[in-house]
C-alpha cells in the first residue's frame, strides 16, 4: 500500500526578513552587507549566485572621481576597497602632477578573484542569507512594500526592500543588426519586474550603454604596444590596507589610426547606437568607438588600453573600444590597430539597453516617495559604474535599517562627501543619461579628497557598527599626529645658515634671511615634507600618510579656510528645512514651472530647493518669506 502524504503549500517562505536585497551586483552586495552587519535579518536574492559581484564591464575599481567614492565607502565600513586590495593585479595613482583634490588611485582587478572573494565575505555574515531566484513582483500593501514574489511563485516577506537590478530590467542586448533579451550576456532579463514597478506607480525610462570586446592575449604582438606598469609601491584603496604585496601585471597602450577610422565609418549603419535601433539614451562621457569617430572626425587617433582580466587567464579587456558593432566589424577594426593585426576575439562587445527609474521619484534616503520601505540603488537610478552603485547600495542598506528601527534618516550632504553629491544630484536634478561621478561635480573638492575620507566619514561607520573600534581609533590617532606635527612645525625654526640656504637653493626656492618656521618653508611650492629632514633639528619619525596629511594641510591652508567658510554658508541653507507636506501650489507669486518642480521633487531643505533645475533665486527668496510666515501661523 502506498503511503499517503499531506499536501503542503510552499507559496510563502516561512522565514521573514527585515531587509530583502534584489540583485547581487556591487550595489546589492554593499546593501546586503550593511543591513546584515547592523544586526538585521537580511536576504540577498539574485538570478545567479555564481555571478555575485561580477564585473560585467571593465575589470577595475577607482579612477578619477570614482576612487573618492571608494574611499568614502571604505570609511563608512563598506567592503569594495578591501576586496580590490585583496584581488588587485595593478595599482596606480592618477593625476600625481596635479593637486591633491583630483589625485585618485585606480586598481586593475583579477575579475574572477574579485567575484569569489566578495562572495566569501557575504557568506561569512551570520545575519545574511543568499538565495537564487528571478524576482517578478514587489508586493505592496497600503502603499508599503512588504515582500517580493519570484518566477517560481515563492513569496518572501520583508520590512524593507532594496532593488539593485543593474541592467536587468527589460534588458536587451544589441550587436549589429542582431538583438535579444538579456540582463547581460548569458543571463535572463527581468521583464515582469519592470511591469510590477509600473503597477505600483513608478515612472520608467530607458538608457543604454555598451562594453568592449575581450581578446586573446596570445594573439597580441605586445612588442608594438606601449607598456604601462603599476606604481611602486602600489597605492591601496582601503585605509585598513598597510601595503600591497602581490606582484603587479602591466597594462598596454595602443592607438586607433586612419585605417581603423575608415573601417568604422564605412560600417556605421551596422551599429544600433548610430542607427537609433538602441532606443535608450547613451552615456555622454563614455561613448562607443563608433560614436567617437562620428562625433570627432578631426581626431586622428584614439587611445585603447589593453587591461588584463586576471592572473590565470590570457584574456584582455580592450578599454576605449566600447561598441555595438557586429562581431565581424569589431574584428575587422581591431585588425587595423598596430599590435592587434592577428588578434582573436574571445568575447565580443555589445550594446545593452534597459529600464531605469528617473531618480527624482526618490527621497534623499533612496526610498521611493510613492511606496514606503522600497529603496532603489545603482543603475536602476540611472547611474553608471561599480563605484556609484556600491555607494548607493551602502547608503540604502544603512537607511533601510534605520527606517525599520524608527530612527532618523542618514543623509550625507554635498559638503561632506562625494556620496552626498552623487545622491543629491540624482534625487534633485535627475538624469537623462547614465550618470558618472567626476571631481568637477563637487563644489568643495579641496575638502572632499581621497586621503581624508576616513577623517570625514569614519565616525558614521563606527556609529552604525560597520567600522571596528580598532580601525576608528587608528583613524583618530592619525589625525591627532597630523595636528601635533603641524603645531611642531609652526614652532620649529630654520636659521639662515649657509647650509640651510644651500639646501633651499637645491630645491629651487629662495633662501631665508631670518629665522623662518618650518611650516612656512613647507608652504612653498618647491618644498616637500621629506625635504625638511635636512634642515629640521628636531626631526620626528612619522608615517607617509601622516606626512601627506601635514603637507596638504599646510600648503593649502588658505584655500581650505575659504572652502570651510563657504561650507558654513551652504549648511545654513541646508538647515532651513521644508515640511514634506508643504503646499507650493498656494504660494502667490511663485512661477508655475517652479510650483510644478517643487511639488514633484518635494525638497527637504531650502538648499536642495535652490539646486532644482528651473527654480531661480527669486523663487527661493519668496519661498523663504512664506516659510517664515508658515512657521508662525
Amino acid at each position: 500500500m502506498m503511503a499517503k502524504y499531506k499536501k503542503v503549500s510552499f507559496r510563502t517562505f516561512k522565514k521573514e526578513y527585515d531587509v530583502i536585497v534584489i540583485g547581487g551586483g556591487h550595489a546589492g552586495c554593499e546593501a546586503a552587507l550593511a543591513s546584515s552587519r547592523m544586526g538585521t535579518r537580511a536576504l540577498l536574492i539574485t538570478s545567479n549566485l555564481d555571478n555575485i559581484a561580477h564585473m560585467s564591464c571593465n575589470p577595475a575599481i577607482g579612477g578619477l572621481g570614482k576612487s573618492h567614492l571608494v574611499r568614502e565607502i571604505d570609511a563608512l565600513g563598506g567592503k569594495m576597497a578591501r576586496n580590490i586590495d585583496r584581488t588587485g593585479i595593478q595599482f596606480r595613482m592618477l593625476n600625481t602632477k596635479k593637486g591633491p583634490a583630483v589625485q585618485a588611485p585606480r586598481a586593475q582587478a583579477d575579475r574572477r578573484d574579485y567575484r569569489i572573494s566578495m562572495r566569501k565575505v557575504l557568506k561569512k555574515e551570520k545575519n545574511l542569507n543568499l538565495t537564487q531566484g528571478l524576482v517578478e513582483k514587489i508586493i505592496v500593501k497600503g502603499k508599503k512594500a512588504i515582500g517580493i514574489k519570484t518566477q517560481t511563485g515563492i513569496e518572501y516577506k520583508g520590512k524593507a526592500i532594496i532593488l539593485a537590478t543593474g541592467t536587468f530590467l527589460r534588458g536587451l542586448i544589441l550587436m549589429g543588426k542582431v538583438s535579444f533579451p538579456a540582463g547581460r550576456m548569458g543571463e535572463f532579463p527581468a521583464d515582469r519586474l519592470s511591469d510590477s514597478l509600473k503597477d505600483i506607480g513608478l515612472k520608467l525610462g530607458r538608457l543604454n550603454t555598451c562594453t568592449p570586446p575581450r581578446i586573446e592575449g596570445k594573439t597580441v604582438n605586445f612588442s608594438k604596444l606601449i607598456k604601462q606598469p603599476g606604481d611602486t609601491p602600489p597605492p591601496p584603496l582601503s585605509f585598513s590596507t598597510k601595503e600591497i604585496e602581490t606582484k603587479q601585471i602591466p597594462c598596454y597602450l595602443a592607438f586607433t589610426n586612419d585605417a581603423t577610422h575608415r573601417v568604422i565609418k564605412k560600417n556605421l549603419r551596422d551599429s544600433p547606437l548610430i542607427t537609433g535601433k538602441a532606443r535608450g539614451l547613451p552615456p555622454r562621457y563614455c561613448p562607443s568607438i563608433e560614436e567617437k569617430i562620428a562625433r570627432f572626425p578631426e581626431k586622428k587617433r584614439h587611445q585603447i588600453f589593453l587591461e588584463p582580466e586576471g592572473r590565470d587567464t590570457t584574456e584582455y579587456y580592450v578599454n576605449g573600444f566600447f561598441t555595438g558593432f557586429s562581431e565581424r566589424v569589431q574584428l575587422e577594426a581591431l585588425h587595423t590597430v598596430k599590435g592587434l593585426e592577428k588578434v582573436e576575439i574571445t568575447k565580443p562587445g555589445y550594446a545593452i539597453e534597459y529600464d531605469f527609474v528617473p531618480p527624482t521619484q526618490l527621497k534623499p534616503s533612496l526610498e521611493t516617495k510613492r511606496v514606503k520601505n522600497l529603496f532603489l540603488v545603482g543603475q536602476i537610478n540611472g547611474t553608471s559604474g561599480y563605484e556609484e552603485a556600491a555607494a548607493q547600495g551602502l547608503m540604502a542598506g544603512i537607511n533601510a535599517v534605520l527606517k525599520i528601527r524608527g530612527k532618523e534618516t542618514f543623509i550625507l550632504d554635498r559638503s561632506e562627501a562625494y556620496i552626498g553629491v552623487l545622491i543629491d544630484d540624482l534625487v534633485t536634478k535627475g538624469t537623462r543619461e547614465p550618470y558618472r561621478m567626476f571631481t568637477s561635480r563637487a563644489e568643495h573638492r579641496l575638502i572632499l579628497r581621497c586621503d581624508n575620507a576616513d577623517q570625514r566619514l569614519m565616525k558614521y561607520g563606527h556609529r552604525f557598527g560597520l567600522v571596528s573600534r580598532k580601525d576608528y581609533e587608528r583613524c583618530q590617532r592619525k589625525y591627532t599626529q597630523i595636528e601635533k606635527e603641524i603645531k611642531r612645525l609652526r614652532k620649529s625654526l630654520a636659521r639662515p645658515t649657509r647650509r640651510v640656504n644651500n639646501l633651499l637653493k637645491k630645491l629651487g626656492t629662495d633662501s631665508i634671511k631670518e629665522d623662518t618656521s618650518l611650516s612656512q618653508i613647507l608652504k612653498r611650492p618647491e618644498a616637500r615634507y621629506k625635504d625638511l629632514v635636512k634642515i629640521d633639528e628636531d626631526e620626528r619619525k612619522i608615517s607617509s600618510e601622516v606626512a601627506q596629511g601635514v603637507e596638504i594641510a599646510l600648503k593649502y591652508e588658505g584655500y581650505i579656510k575659504r572652502e570651510l567658510e563657504q561650507i558654513e554658508k551652504f549648511k545654513r541653507l541646508e538647515e532651513k528645512r521644508i515640511p514634506l507636506d508643504f503646499n507650493y501650489s498656494k504660494l502667490e507669486g511663485l512661477r508655475i514651472e517652479s510650483k510644478e518642480k517643487l511639488n514633484s521633487i518635494r525638497p527637504v531643505s531650502i538648499g536642495q530647493a535652490s539646486r532644482i533645475s528651473g527654480v531661480n533665486p527669486s523663487d527661493i527668496s519668496l519661498l523663504l518669506v512664506y516659510l517664515k510666515r508658515w512657521k508662525f501661523e
